[in-house]
């Protein structure tokens, strides 16, 4: 793996690993509250996110856009822990098969064109931005015990 692709990988996560424990609060009655008439809901939202950093790394892979690799339909939460588990598995894999050639080769995003790292990159913030909302839904839902904003490397 590339050293960039790595450090990339990591802090993806080390955001990941904080979806992960925040799932663990939100409950089946949770899943379909929304913010306001258009917002996604709570579920879709998780879903989305889960669904985003496959999609993103298929792409890069592909040279074009490509969908996620794994079903994103659900009914409870579980359905979702397990979707985030299998998109976490898939990323994972995803960049460990990354080639140089495919990070500076351009892709085409809704006419926005960049190398596959920049949509590397735009990736993790992709994850970072959704996961900010669900801190906010999930406070909204009152949910007290969040975790913090990003896994935390051992102390000395």
């Amino acid at each position: 793996m590339y050293m960039e692709t790595e450090q990339q990988l990591k802090r993806w996560l080390r955001h990941r690993g904080v979806l992960q424990q925040l799932l663990e609060e939100i409950r089946d009655e949770h899943l379909e509250y929304k913010p306001w008439p258009n917002a996604m809901t709570l579920g879709k939202l998780i879903v989305h996110m889960a669904a985003s950093s496959d999609m993103f790394l298929q792409s890069i892979k592909h040279g074009a856009f490509s969908p996620p690799t794994f079903p994103t339909s659900f009914e409870s939460i579980s359905d979702i822990r397990e979707i985030v588990q299998a998109s976490t598995n898939a990323t994972e894999k995803g960049f460990a098969e990354l080639t140089e050639a495919q990070l500076e080769q351009p892709l085409d995003f809704n006419g926005f064109v960049a190398p596959g790292s920049v949509w590397l990159g735009n990736m993790v913030d992709h994850e970072i931005h959704h996961k900010g909302q669900l801190f906010t839904y999930a406070r909204s839902v009152g949910i007290e015990k969040l975790p913090f904003f990003i896994v935390q490397p051992p102390k000395a």
